[in-house]
């Protein structure tokens, strides 16, 4: 039995390898012997098709554990095809020494409590056959530091394999200002990790813009849509500055805030000073930047704007959005 799914594996990824389209699960369990075996016309319909969809789903997720890059693309007519493109699935000869292999050891270490457990160690594998020295072992701890990136959001993933694959995305995201969501329409370019939050960076087509997502704000599922991105993707340090700019950071100037004594360590980690005033408040001088209003927002009554006068306005909008629902 493992001989035999060893061997349907490997017919399927040289299928998948070698096709210049996207090939349908149709036309795969056509193409593939193993499949017509198991599943050919004399085998009956829906349960045939119901066990074919399972093997196929398991198969496919077998070869992405193994590094495998898949592809899903949907046509005009909503139709799902696979390939796994030869230009994504080759690495050149790679030569690592010690110290850069335990690094990728160590950022594999990241997502190994994640969903991105199987791609990480898929990654490595890949590294192996590029030329990765046998006797390096990029899993071999180096040091007392057990490093996690903490992974709650559902939209994580599919969001994560759309901006990998480069396809529309449609989800339901709910402002901080909002008592309801609305549905977005979103080219999605990269997702980045802030202050223990994950925001997604990309092109918003209803607005015309570059906008920044904040995961946990998202609800429902995320949907996939046919078609190409329409706005041209920046490079990575460009939506790292956006997604930065968008969730408070690069501040160009300072604000001027009251805090409840014992409240709002986040925004106390972040103030240039710090004052006592005894009566149970706390005056800090915080960086000002593109944010800062929504960010403030989230800490209620524990926070009090004194100046400047437009952030006040800001967060006092805010405020009056969400009391009206």
């Amino acid at each position: 039995m493992a001989i035999a799914k060893a061997e349907r594996l490997m017919n399927l990824a040289l299928c998948l390898l070698g096709t210049r389209r996207p090939l349908s699960k149709r036309e795969l369990r056509e193409s593939i012997e193993a499949y017509m075996e198991a599943f050919g016309a004399e085998k009956g319909a829906a349960a045939s098709d119901d066990s074919f969809n399972r093997m196929f789903e398991r198969d496919k997720d077998d070869l992405r554990e193994l590094g495998l890059v898949i592809e899903t693309v949907e046509n005009l007519d909503g139709e799902v095809g696979y390939l796994a493109r030869r230009d994504s699935n080759r690495l050149p000869p790679i030569t690592l020494d010690a110290e850069e292999a335990a690094a990728l050891g160590l950022a594999a270490k990241v997502w190994q409590q994640a969903r991105l457990a199987g791609a990480a160690s898929g990654a490595l594998q890949k590294l192996r056959a590029a030329g990765l020295p046998e006797d390096v072992d990029p899993y071999e701890a180096h040091g007392a530091l057990e490093p996690r990136i903490p992974v709650h959001e559902v939209a994580f993933e599919p969001l994560m394999l759309a901006c990998r694959d480069r396809r529309p995305v449609v989800f339901d995201y709910r402002k901080a200002t909002a008592a309801r969501p609305e549905s977005r329409q979103v080219e999605p370019w990269a997702l980045e990790c802030w202050r223990g939050h994950w925001y997604l960076a990309g092109w918003d087509r209803d607005r015309g813009a570059e906008r920044v997502f904040r995961l946990s704000r998202i609800t429902g599922r995320v949907r996939t849509r046919p078609g190409k991105f329409t706005a041209e993707v920046p490079d990575v340090v460009t939506v790292r500055e956006t997604v930065a700019g968008w969730a408070g950071e690069g501040a160009d100037r300072s604000a001027r805030i009251r805090l409840r004594t014992g409240a709002g360590y986040p925004l106390r980690a972040k103030a240039t000073a710090v004052r006592e005033r005894g009566d149970g408040w706390d005056e800090l001088e915080i960086p000002y930047g593109h944010g800062l209003d929504a960010w403030l927002v989230e800490f209620g009554p524990d926070v009090v704007v004194l100046e400047p006068a437009e952030l006040r306005a800001d967060v006092v909008d805010r405020l009056r959005a969400v009391a009206k629902g």
